[in-house]
Protein backbone atom coordinates (compact mmCIF):
# COMPACT_ATOMS: atom_id res chain seq x y z
CA UNK A 1 0.00 0.00 0.00
CA UNK A 2 1.16 3.51 -0.93
CA UNK A 3 2.90 5.24 2.45
CA UNK A 4 0.51 8.13 2.14
CA UNK A 5 -2.83 6.12 1.77
CA UNK A 6 -2.11 4.28 5.14
CA UNK A 7 -0.69 6.84 7.28
CA UNK A 8 -4.18 8.60 6.65
CA UNK A 9 -6.56 5.83 5.75
CA UNK A 10 -5.88 4.96 9.49
CA UNK A 11 -6.83 7.73 11.21
CA UNK A 12 -10.10 7.84 9.16
CA UNK A 13 -12.49 10.43 8.30
CA UNK A 14 -10.51 11.25 5.09
CA UNK A 15 -12.05 14.25 3.35
CA UNK A 16 -9.94 13.67 0.11
CA UNK A 17 -8.21 10.67 -1.92
CA UNK A 18 -6.24 11.37 -4.83
CA UNK A 19 -5.33 7.92 -6.42
CA UNK A 20 -2.36 7.17 -8.69
CA UNK A 21 -2.23 10.25 -10.26
CA UNK A 22 -0.16 10.87 -13.44
CA UNK A 23 0.78 13.67 -15.48
CA UNK A 24 2.80 13.92 -18.45
CA UNK A 25 3.60 17.73 -20.08
CA UNK A 26 5.48 16.71 -23.20
CA UNK A 27 8.82 15.17 -22.52
CA UNK A 28 8.67 15.97 -18.82
CA UNK A 29 6.95 13.37 -16.24
CA UNK A 30 5.45 15.72 -13.74
CA UNK A 31 3.96 13.40 -11.54
CA UNK A 32 4.28 9.36 -11.65
CA UNK A 33 1.68 7.29 -9.66
CA UNK A 34 0.96 10.04 -6.84
CA UNK A 35 -1.65 9.33 -3.72
CA UNK A 36 -2.49 12.13 -1.75
CA UNK A 37 -5.17 11.90 0.99
CA UNK A 38 -6.23 14.81 3.22
CA UNK A 39 -8.33 13.88 6.66
CA UNK A 40 -11.14 16.70 7.30
CA UNK A 41 -9.77 19.13 10.15
CA UNK A 42 -6.46 18.72 9.41
CA UNK A 43 -3.42 20.88 8.06
CA UNK A 44 -1.64 18.64 5.51
CA UNK A 45 1.85 20.16 4.49
CA UNK A 46 3.08 19.60 0.78
CA UNK A 47 7.16 20.12 0.46
CA UNK A 48 9.32 19.46 -2.40
CA UNK A 49 12.16 21.19 -4.62
CA UNK A 50 10.90 23.27 -7.52
CA UNK A 51 9.81 20.96 -10.41
CA UNK A 52 8.54 18.43 -7.85
CA UNK A 53 4.95 17.87 -9.07
CA UNK A 54 3.54 19.64 -6.06
CA UNK A 55 1.72 22.72 -8.13
CA UNK A 56 0.78 20.31 -10.49
CA UNK A 57 -0.63 17.72 -8.37
CA UNK A 58 -2.78 20.90 -6.68
CA UNK A 59 -3.72 22.02 -10.36
CA UNK A 60 -5.22 18.73 -10.73
CA UNK A 61 -7.10 18.94 -7.61
CA UNK A 62 -8.50 22.50 -8.68
CA UNK A 63 -9.62 21.54 -12.39
CA UNK A 64 -7.09 23.57 -13.75
CA UNK A 65 -5.09 20.65 -15.41
CA UNK A 66 -6.74 17.23 -16.12
CA UNK A 67 -4.64 14.03 -14.87
CA UNK A 68 -3.72 11.51 -17.63
CA UNK A 69 -4.56 8.60 -14.79
CA UNK A 70 -5.87 8.13 -11.45
CA UNK A 71 -9.16 9.04 -9.72
CA UNK A 72 -9.95 12.05 -7.11
CA UNK A 73 -12.37 11.30 -4.33
CA UNK A 74 -13.82 14.14 -2.47
CA UNK A 75 -16.56 13.31 0.34
CA UNK A 76 -16.40 9.55 -0.70
CA UNK A 77 -17.66 10.60 -4.50
CA UNK A 78 -15.36 9.86 -7.19
CA UNK A 79 -15.03 13.68 -9.14
CA UNK A 80 -13.68 14.77 -12.68
CA UNK A 81 -13.01 18.58 -12.63
CA UNK A 82 -12.35 19.56 -16.02
CA UNK A 83 -12.42 23.21 -15.20
CA UNK A 84 -11.63 25.51 -12.30
CA UNK A 85 -15.18 26.56 -11.39
CA UNK A 86 -15.75 22.46 -11.15
CA UNK A 87 -13.70 22.35 -8.53
CA UNK A 88 -14.89 25.52 -6.40
CA UNK A 89 -18.65 24.39 -6.68
CA UNK A 90 -17.19 21.24 -5.18
CA UNK A 91 -15.83 23.13 -1.96
CA UNK A 92 -12.19 23.48 -3.33
CA UNK A 93 -10.60 26.00 -3.15
CA UNK A 94 -6.88 27.14 -4.05
CA UNK A 95 -4.49 30.24 -3.60
CA UNK A 96 -2.25 30.01 -6.43
CA UNK A 97 1.36 31.05 -5.67
CA UNK A 98 1.22 33.25 -8.70
CA UNK A 99 -1.77 35.43 -7.86
CA UNK A 100 -4.90 34.97 -9.58
CA UNK A 101 -6.17 38.95 -9.19
CA UNK A 102 -7.92 41.58 -11.91
CA UNK A 103 -5.55 44.13 -10.89
CA UNK A 104 -8.00 47.05 -12.85
CA UNK A 105 -10.59 45.96 -9.86
CA UNK A 106 -11.37 46.78 -6.91
CA UNK A 107 -10.53 44.42 -3.84
CA UNK A 108 -14.35 44.21 -3.62
CA UNK A 109 -15.07 43.54 -6.89
CA UNK A 110 -11.83 40.93 -6.85
CA UNK A 111 -13.15 39.46 -4.03
CA UNK A 112 -17.04 38.76 -5.34
CA UNK A 113 -16.16 38.17 -8.73
CA UNK A 114 -18.51 35.75 -10.56
CA UNK A 115 -21.05 36.58 -7.08
CA UNK A 116 -21.32 40.43 -7.21
CA UNK A 117 -24.90 41.18 -4.17
CA UNK A 118 -27.74 42.22 -7.29
CA UNK A 119 -29.15 45.77 -7.07
CA UNK A 120 -32.45 46.65 -6.57
CA UNK A 121 -32.72 47.14 -10.59
CA UNK A 122 -32.59 44.24 -13.11
CA UNK A 123 -28.38 43.45 -14.40
CA UNK A 124 -27.38 46.03 -11.86
CA UNK A 125 -25.34 45.66 -8.88
CA UNK A 126 -25.25 46.46 -5.36
CA UNK A 127 -21.61 48.23 -4.64
CA UNK A 128 -22.54 49.46 -1.39
CA UNK A 129 -23.40 46.35 0.37
CA UNK A 130 -20.29 44.57 -1.78
CA UNK A 131 -17.74 47.00 0.41
CA UNK A 132 -19.71 46.96 3.25
CA UNK A 133 -19.60 42.72 3.38
CA UNK A 134 -15.96 42.61 2.40
CA UNK A 135 -15.37 45.12 5.15
CA UNK A 136 -16.97 42.42 7.62
CA UNK A 137 -15.20 39.64 6.39
CA UNK A 138 -11.59 41.32 6.72
CA UNK A 139 -12.62 42.00 10.11
CA UNK A 140 -13.82 38.63 11.24
CA UNK A 141 -10.24 37.46 10.20
CA UNK A 142 -8.66 40.63 11.39
CA UNK A 143 -7.46 41.66 8.19
CA UNK A 144 -7.29 45.68 7.50
CA UNK A 145 -7.69 46.09 3.70
CA UNK A 146 -9.57 48.84 1.73
CA UNK A 147 -12.31 47.69 -0.42
CA UNK A 148 -12.13 50.94 -2.75
CA UNK A 149 -8.74 50.39 -3.32
CA UNK A 150 -7.77 49.44 -6.97
CA UNK A 151 -5.90 45.87 -6.74
CA UNK A 152 -2.96 47.52 -9.29
CA UNK A 153 -2.09 49.81 -6.27
CA UNK A 154 -1.32 47.20 -3.84
CA UNK A 155 1.64 46.29 -2.25
CA UNK A 156 2.29 42.11 -3.44
CA UNK A 157 1.56 41.33 0.44
CA UNK A 158 -1.90 43.07 0.35
CA UNK A 159 -2.41 41.50 -2.97
CA UNK A 160 -2.16 38.22 -1.51
CA UNK A 161 -4.70 38.56 1.79
CA UNK A 162 -6.89 39.75 -0.97
CA UNK A 163 -6.61 36.28 -2.65
CA UNK A 164 -7.13 34.74 0.90
CA UNK A 165 -10.35 36.95 1.67
CA UNK A 166 -11.09 35.38 -2.05
CA UNK A 167 -11.25 32.29 -1.00
CA UNK A 168 -12.80 32.82 2.88
CA UNK A 169 -15.88 34.04 0.97
CA UNK A 170 -16.53 30.93 -0.73
CA UNK A 171 -18.18 28.18 0.78
CA UNK A 172 -15.50 25.49 0.73
CA UNK A 173 -14.06 22.78 2.45
CA UNK A 174 -10.62 22.51 1.52
CA UNK A 175 -8.48 25.51 1.12
CA UNK A 176 -5.28 25.02 -0.76
CA UNK A 177 -2.42 27.67 -0.03
CA UNK A 178 0.33 27.66 -2.05
CA UNK A 179 3.18 29.91 -0.76
CA UNK A 180 1.02 31.80 0.75
CA UNK A 181 3.71 34.06 3.48
CA UNK A 182 5.74 34.53 1.00
CA UNK A 183 4.67 38.07 0.51
CA UNK A 184 3.41 38.91 4.21
CA UNK A 185 5.29 40.55 7.23
CA UNK A 186 5.65 39.07 10.04
CA UNK A 187 2.67 40.10 11.64
CA UNK A 188 0.08 39.28 9.24
CA UNK A 189 2.04 35.81 8.55
CA UNK A 190 1.48 34.91 12.45
CA UNK A 191 -2.64 36.49 12.08
CA UNK A 192 -2.54 33.62 8.98
CA UNK A 193 -0.93 31.22 10.90
CA UNK A 194 -4.01 32.09 13.81
CA UNK A 195 -6.41 31.96 11.03
CA UNK A 196 -5.27 28.76 9.26
CA UNK A 197 -5.39 26.86 12.87
CA UNK A 198 -9.14 28.72 13.32
CA UNK A 199 -10.12 27.13 10.05
CA UNK A 200 -9.01 24.08 11.63
CA UNK A 201 -11.09 24.06 14.55
CA UNK A 202 -13.86 24.96 12.25
CA UNK A 203 -13.41 21.45 10.75
CA UNK A 204 -11.84 22.51 7.15
CA UNK A 205 -8.72 20.82 5.48
CA UNK A 206 -5.96 22.59 4.45
CA UNK A 207 -3.24 21.70 1.91
CA UNK A 208 -0.51 23.88 2.40
CA UNK A 209 2.47 24.20 0.20
CA UNK A 210 5.64 26.53 1.59
CA UNK A 211 9.77 26.48 1.42
CA UNK A 212 9.89 27.91 5.01
CA UNK A 213 9.99 24.56 6.68
CA UNK A 214 9.77 26.64 10.07
CA UNK A 215 6.66 27.24 9.06
CA UNK A 216 5.43 23.61 7.93
CA UNK A 217 6.35 21.88 10.85
CA UNK A 218 4.88 24.46 13.71
CA UNK A 219 1.54 24.60 11.31
CA UNK A 220 0.80 21.34 9.83
CA UNK A 221 -0.26 17.51 11.48
CA UNK A 222 0.88 15.67 8.11
CA UNK A 223 3.66 16.09 6.00
CA UNK A 224 4.08 14.38 2.18
CA UNK A 225 6.91 15.11 0.22
CA UNK A 226 7.37 14.80 -3.42
CA UNK A 227 10.78 14.49 -5.23
CA UNK A 228 10.94 14.05 -8.92
CA UNK A 229 7.20 13.67 -9.35
CA UNK A 230 6.84 10.81 -6.30
CA UNK A 231 5.55 10.77 -3.18
CA UNK A 232 9.12 9.65 -1.25
CA UNK A 233 7.78 10.13 2.34
CA UNK A 234 4.51 11.04 3.73
CA UNK A 235 4.22 10.97 7.90
CA UNK A 236 3.01 12.61 10.96
CA UNK A 237 4.29 16.05 11.39
CA UNK A 238 5.63 15.20 14.70
CA UNK A 239 7.65 12.88 13.65
CA UNK A 240 9.62 14.83 11.03
CA UNK A 241 12.33 16.93 11.89
CA UNK A 242 13.65 20.04 9.03
CA UNK A 243 16.93 18.11 8.27
CA UNK A 244 15.01 15.09 7.52
CA UNK A 245 12.64 16.58 5.72
CA UNK A 246 14.98 18.64 3.19
CA UNK A 247 17.06 15.08 2.64
CA UNK A 248 13.89 13.41 1.67
CA UNK A 249 13.24 16.50 -0.57
CA UNK A 250 16.43 16.54 -2.46
CA UNK A 251 17.75 13.10 -1.92
CA UNK A 252 21.16 13.84 0.04
CA UNK A 253 21.62 15.81 3.48
CA UNK A 254 22.13 19.79 2.23
CA UNK A 255 25.22 20.54 4.28
CA UNK A 256 26.51 24.27 4.61
CA UNK A 257 23.35 25.72 4.02
CA UNK A 258 24.70 29.34 3.71
CA UNK A 259 28.42 28.76 1.40
CA UNK A 260 31.16 30.61 2.91
CA UNK A 261 31.73 34.12 1.72
CA UNK A 262 35.09 34.01 0.38
CA UNK A 263 35.16 37.08 -2.06
CA UNK A 264 37.31 39.92 -1.66
CA UNK A 265 36.05 43.38 -1.72
CA UNK A 266 37.48 45.80 -3.25
CA UNK A 267 37.29 49.19 -4.82
CA UNK A 268 33.54 51.53 -4.28
CA UNK A 269 31.79 50.83 -7.37
CA UNK A 270 28.41 51.94 -6.26
CA UNK A 271 27.64 55.11 -4.81
CA UNK A 272 24.65 56.50 -4.32
CA UNK A 273 23.80 60.08 -2.98
CA UNK A 274 20.73 61.64 -1.74
CA UNK A 275 18.34 59.67 -3.43
CA UNK A 276 14.75 60.61 -3.35
CA UNK A 277 11.60 59.08 -5.61
CA UNK A 278 8.21 60.02 -4.54
CA UNK A 279 7.41 60.03 -1.19
CA UNK A 280 8.62 56.37 -0.44
CA UNK A 281 12.75 56.80 -0.67
CA UNK A 282 14.11 60.07 0.87
CA UNK A 283 17.56 61.01 0.87
CA UNK A 284 19.10 57.59 0.88
CA UNK A 285 22.77 57.43 0.71
CA UNK A 286 25.57 54.46 0.52
CA UNK A 287 28.27 52.60 -1.29
CA UNK A 288 28.95 49.04 -1.96
CA UNK A 289 32.56 47.90 -3.14
CA UNK A 290 33.29 45.23 -5.75
CA UNK A 291 33.32 41.79 -4.79
CA UNK A 292 30.54 42.70 -1.46
CA UNK A 293 27.15 41.80 -1.29
CA UNK A 294 25.08 44.53 0.55
CA UNK A 295 22.22 43.36 2.25
CA UNK A 296 19.18 45.29 2.90
CA UNK A 297 16.07 44.54 5.22
CA UNK A 298 12.57 46.53 5.99
CA UNK A 299 9.38 45.87 6.81
CA UNK A 300 6.76 45.97 3.35
CA UNK A 301 6.42 49.21 2.54
CA UNK A 302 9.51 50.48 3.92
CA UNK A 303 10.83 51.80 0.94
CA UNK A 304 13.17 48.99 -0.24
CA UNK A 305 11.49 47.74 -3.50
CA UNK A 306 10.73 51.67 -4.59
CA UNK A 307 14.47 52.31 -3.91
CA UNK A 308 15.32 49.55 -6.36
CA UNK A 309 13.15 50.91 -8.97
CA UNK A 310 14.72 54.15 -8.94
CA UNK A 311 18.20 53.01 -9.29
CA UNK A 312 16.71 50.86 -12.22
CA UNK A 313 14.88 53.70 -13.56
CA UNK A 314 11.70 52.20 -13.29
CA UNK A 315 10.65 55.10 -11.10
CA UNK A 316 11.32 58.53 -11.34
CA UNK A 317 13.90 60.49 -9.05
CA UNK A 318 13.03 63.86 -7.08
CA UNK A 319 17.12 64.24 -6.47
CA UNK A 320 20.13 62.10 -6.00
CA UNK A 321 22.81 60.77 -8.02
CA UNK A 322 24.63 57.83 -8.99
CA UNK A 323 28.11 56.82 -9.38
CA UNK A 324 29.30 53.58 -10.63
CA UNK A 325 33.03 52.95 -11.14
CA UNK A 326 34.12 56.98 -9.97
CA UNK A 327 31.71 58.50 -12.96
CA UNK A 328 28.70 59.63 -12.60
CA UNK A 329 25.37 57.86 -14.70
CA UNK A 330 22.41 59.58 -15.54
CA UNK A 331 19.35 56.71 -15.17
CA UNK A 332 16.37 57.59 -16.05
CA UNK A 333 15.01 54.41 -17.94
CA UNK A 334 15.46 50.76 -17.38
CA UNK A 335 17.16 50.85 -20.88
CA UNK A 336 19.71 53.40 -19.16
CA UNK A 337 20.67 51.02 -16.40
CA UNK A 338 21.48 48.18 -18.63
CA UNK A 339 23.49 49.95 -21.05
CA UNK A 340 25.37 51.23 -17.32
CA UNK A 341 25.58 47.87 -16.28
CA UNK A 342 22.81 47.72 -13.92
CA UNK A 343 20.81 44.17 -13.30
CA UNK A 344 17.48 44.09 -11.40
CA UNK A 345 15.71 41.42 -10.70
CA UNK A 346 11.98 42.33 -9.66
CA UNK A 347 10.64 41.28 -6.32
CA UNK A 348 7.40 39.38 -8.62
CA UNK A 349 7.99 38.05 -11.23
CA UNK A 350 4.71 37.29 -13.10
CA UNK A 351 3.43 40.80 -12.90
CA UNK A 352 7.02 42.43 -13.51
CA UNK A 353 9.58 40.13 -14.11
CA UNK A 354 8.37 37.65 -16.99
CA UNK A 355 6.90 36.89 -20.40
CA UNK A 356 5.03 34.45 -19.67
CA UNK A 357 3.59 33.39 -23.34
CA UNK A 358 6.91 34.07 -25.06
CA UNK A 359 9.76 31.13 -24.83
CA UNK A 360 12.08 30.69 -22.10
CA UNK A 361 15.11 31.44 -24.53
CA UNK A 362 13.28 35.20 -25.36
CA UNK A 363 13.00 35.96 -21.54
CA UNK A 364 16.68 35.27 -21.16
CA UNK A 365 17.86 37.34 -24.29
CA UNK A 366 15.13 40.03 -24.23
CA UNK A 367 17.86 42.75 -22.65
CA UNK A 368 20.87 41.41 -24.05
CA UNK A 369 19.90 41.17 -28.08
CA UNK A 370 22.59 44.02 -28.46
CA UNK A 371 25.19 42.21 -26.63
CA UNK A 372 24.42 39.68 -28.98
CA UNK A 373 24.86 41.29 -31.73
CA UNK A 374 21.24 41.45 -33.08
CA UNK A 375 20.28 44.58 -32.89
CA UNK A 376 18.69 44.97 -36.25
CA UNK A 377 18.46 41.15 -36.80
CA UNK A 378 17.02 38.39 -34.67
CA UNK A 379 19.07 35.09 -34.75
CA UNK A 380 16.42 32.25 -32.95
CA UNK A 381 19.35 29.36 -32.97
CA UNK A 382 22.17 31.54 -31.23
CA UNK A 383 19.87 32.89 -28.72
CA UNK A 384 18.90 28.70 -28.01
CA UNK A 385 22.32 27.96 -27.83
CA UNK A 386 23.68 30.90 -25.18
CA UNK A 387 20.10 30.39 -23.45
CA UNK A 388 20.78 27.19 -22.48
CA UNK A 389 24.55 27.62 -21.69
CA UNK A 390 23.51 30.18 -19.01
CA UNK A 391 20.37 27.70 -17.95
CA UNK A 392 22.82 24.95 -18.00
CA UNK A 393 25.06 27.08 -15.19
CA UNK A 394 21.73 27.26 -12.80
CA UNK A 395 20.59 24.04 -13.50
CA UNK A 396 17.28 25.22 -15.13
CA UNK A 397 14.67 22.38 -15.47
CA UNK A 398 13.03 23.06 -18.58
CA UNK A 399 12.06 20.66 -21.59
CA UNK A 400 14.06 22.86 -23.86
CA UNK A 401 14.97 26.66 -24.52
CA UNK A 402 11.83 26.71 -27.12
CA UNK A 403 9.20 26.28 -23.95
CA UNK A 404 6.96 28.58 -22.84
CA UNK A 405 7.60 30.66 -19.32
CA UNK A 406 4.46 29.49 -17.94
CA UNK A 407 5.40 25.63 -18.35
CA UNK A 408 8.15 25.93 -15.85
CA UNK A 409 7.17 25.55 -12.10
CA UNK A 410 7.66 28.96 -10.23
CA UNK A 411 11.29 28.39 -8.78
CA UNK A 412 12.57 27.92 -11.97
CA UNK A 413 11.29 31.01 -13.52
CA UNK A 414 12.88 32.77 -11.05
CA UNK A 415 16.24 31.10 -12.20
CA UNK A 416 15.42 32.31 -15.62
CA UNK A 417 15.29 35.71 -14.83
CA UNK A 418 18.65 34.96 -12.95
CA UNK A 419 19.98 32.99 -16.20
CA UNK A 420 18.69 36.67 -18.22
CA UNK A 421 20.95 38.89 -15.81
CA UNK A 422 24.27 36.12 -15.69
CA UNK A 423 24.38 37.07 -19.43
CA UNK A 424 24.02 40.72 -19.22
CA UNK A 425 27.01 40.56 -17.20
CA UNK A 426 26.26 43.57 -15.31
CA UNK A 427 28.51 45.32 -12.59
CA UNK A 428 25.75 46.31 -10.72
CA UNK A 429 23.04 43.48 -9.72
CA UNK A 430 19.99 44.67 -7.83
CA UNK A 431 18.29 40.74 -6.16
CA UNK A 432 14.64 41.90 -5.05
CA UNK A 433 14.05 39.11 -3.14
CA UNK A 434 15.39 36.57 -5.31
CA UNK A 435 14.58 33.20 -3.17
CA UNK A 436 10.84 34.08 -2.78
CA UNK A 437 8.72 31.04 -3.61
CA UNK A 438 12.28 28.55 -4.44
CA UNK A 439 12.90 25.36 -2.57
CA UNK A 440 15.89 24.80 -0.22
CA UNK A 441 18.59 23.55 -2.59
CA UNK A 442 17.82 25.80 -5.33
CA UNK A 443 18.05 28.55 -2.40
CA UNK A 444 21.79 27.47 -1.91
CA UNK A 445 21.98 27.55 -5.53
CA UNK A 446 21.22 31.11 -5.50
CA UNK A 447 23.83 31.82 -2.38
CA UNK A 448 26.17 29.83 -4.63
CA UNK A 449 25.76 32.16 -7.01
CA UNK A 450 25.89 34.95 -5.53
CA UNK A 451 28.90 34.07 -4.06
CA UNK A 452 30.24 33.46 -7.41
CA UNK A 453 28.94 36.97 -8.94
CA UNK A 454 30.50 38.79 -5.41
CA UNK A 455 34.17 36.78 -6.36
CA UNK A 456 33.96 38.34 -10.24
CA UNK A 457 33.99 41.90 -8.48
CA UNK A 458 30.47 42.50 -8.90
CA UNK A 459 28.55 44.75 -6.64
CA UNK A 460 25.30 43.27 -5.17
CA UNK A 461 22.45 44.79 -3.24
CA UNK A 462 20.67 41.85 -2.15
CA UNK A 463 16.88 42.55 -0.43
CA UNK A 464 14.86 40.09 1.71
CA UNK A 465 12.44 39.90 3.95
CA UNK A 466 14.39 37.11 5.52
CA UNK A 467 16.64 37.60 8.21
CA UNK A 468 18.17 34.36 8.67
CA UNK A 469 19.11 35.27 4.47
CA UNK A 470 20.76 38.38 4.96
CA UNK A 471 23.18 36.93 7.78
CA UNK A 472 23.77 33.88 6.02
CA UNK A 473 24.81 35.78 2.83
CA UNK A 474 25.11 39.80 2.97
CA UNK A 475 28.48 41.44 3.95
CA UNK A 476 26.81 44.27 5.66
CA UNK A 477 23.27 45.18 6.24
CA UNK A 478 21.15 48.38 5.14
CA UNK A 479 18.25 49.24 7.43
CA UNK A 480 15.20 50.34 5.31
CA UNK A 481 12.13 52.28 7.59
CA UNK A 482 9.21 54.68 5.98
CA UNK A 483 11.25 55.39 3.11
CA UNK A 484 15.07 56.42 4.86
CA UNK A 485 18.19 54.54 5.82
CA UNK A 486 18.03 54.18 9.66
CA UNK A 487 21.20 51.51 9.79
CA UNK A 488 24.35 50.18 7.78
CA UNK A 489 25.26 47.32 9.50
CA UNK A 490 27.98 45.00 9.39
CA UNK A 491 26.83 41.61 9.61
CA UNK A 492 29.48 40.20 12.02
CA UNK A 493 28.87 42.86 14.45
CA UNK A 494 25.32 43.19 14.72
CA UNK A 495 22.18 40.81 15.27
CA UNK A 496 18.62 39.87 14.07
CA UNK A 497 17.07 41.70 16.92
CA UNK A 498 19.29 44.93 16.33
CA UNK A 499 17.89 44.82 12.85
CA UNK A 500 14.19 44.45 13.18
CA UNK A 501 14.50 47.04 16.09
CA UNK A 502 16.04 49.45 13.54
CA UNK A 503 12.98 48.55 10.95
CA UNK A 504 10.04 48.53 12.98
CA UNK A 505 10.62 51.26 15.65
CA UNK A 506 14.20 52.77 14.51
Amino acid sequence: MHPDVATTDSNGDVLLRMRSISKRFGPVQALADVSFNVRRGTVHALCGENGAGKSTLMKILAGVHQPDSGTIELNGATQHFSKPGEAITAGISMIFQELDLAEDLTVAENIFLGAEPRGVMPFTINHHAMIAQTKQLAAQYGFSVNPAATVSSLSTGDCQIVELLKSLRRKTSLIVMDEPTSSLTEVETTRLFEVVRGLRTRGLSIVYISHRLEEVVDLADHISVLRDGKVVCSSPAAELTIPQIVQHMVGRELTDFFPPKDATARDVRVQVKNLSSGDEVRDVSFEIRGGEIVGMAGLIGSGRTELAGALFGVRPKKSGEMVLDNAQVKIDSPADAIQNGIAFLTEDRKRTGLCLELSCYCNVTLPNLDKLGMSLILQPSKEITESARVGSQLNVKWSSPRAPVNSLSGGNQQKLLVARWLMAGSRFMIFDEPTRGIDVGAKREIYALLNELAREGKAILFISSELPELFGVADRILVMRRGKLVGNLETKKTNPNEVMHLAAVG
